[in-house]
């Protein structure tokens, strides 16, 4: 069975925490793990003033998607840095072209999750999953998050992401804090826990 990690990063946060996730969906037997990135839509210039282009270029392996591989998967999981409470620009463009497959019926009973990340440890990590979540219910997906028997969400020894809707890091007002340990063994349990439940659906 495969699954698709679908992400977009500017600085590189989201690809850290995709990785999590694609490590935690492989350890289940029988699952086929692919990272794809959705296009980019701002120029090189842009990014350059950005200061982004290193972490770019940390992308060049991973392919980008196309729309019609999405129906090929038991399982899909998104992941988006937040803006303003909701996916980035880039991602929902690519899931605003997915209206083929909505026709056909394509996802329905693909299971769905999310993880995301933000700059601020309030920044509207869980508004930008529960608005996500819409999307893949109108798909007709089958919606799983993070549970609470992933216990680091239990944690408050430290500043860290991670709630039921799904994993999250905080990526700093100036980008420079990669995600904590917690936070990727979150990403982690997410993927495993979703290939666990894909699997179940597929057999």
């Amino acid at each position: 069975m495969k699954i698709i990690i679908l992400f977009y990063t500017l600085y590189g946060h989201i690809q850290l925490m995709a990785e999590a996730v694609a490590e935690g969906a492989s350890s289940v037997d029988g699952v086929e793990v692919v990272l794809r990135r959705v296009p980019e839509t701002l120029t090189d210039d842009v990014i350059a003033a950005m200061g982004a282009t290193e972490a770019q270029k940390n992308l060049t392996d991973i392919p980008v998607a196309t729309v019609n591989e999405l129906s090929e998967a038991g399982a899909i999981i998104f992941g988006t840095p937040t803006r303003f409470g909701n996916m980035c620009g880039q991602m929902s463009q690519f899931i605003d072209a997915t209206g083929s497959l909505w026709q056909q019926g394509a996802l329905v009973g693909t299971v769905g999750s999310v993880f995301v990340s933000t700059a601020t440890q309030h920044g509207g990590q869980e508004a930008t999953i529960l608005s996500f979540l819409t999307t893949l219910l109108h798909h007709g997906m089958v919606v799983v998050g993070l549970p609470y028997a992933f216990d680091g969400q239990m944690r408050n020894d430290e500043i860290t992401g991670g709630s039921p809707y799904g994993a999250s890091t905080i990526a700093g007002t100036d980008g420079s804090r990669l995600p904590s340990e917690n936070e990727l063994a979150g990403a982690r349990y997410q993927g495993e826990h979703v290939a666990r439940i894909a699997m179940k659906l597929n057999a």
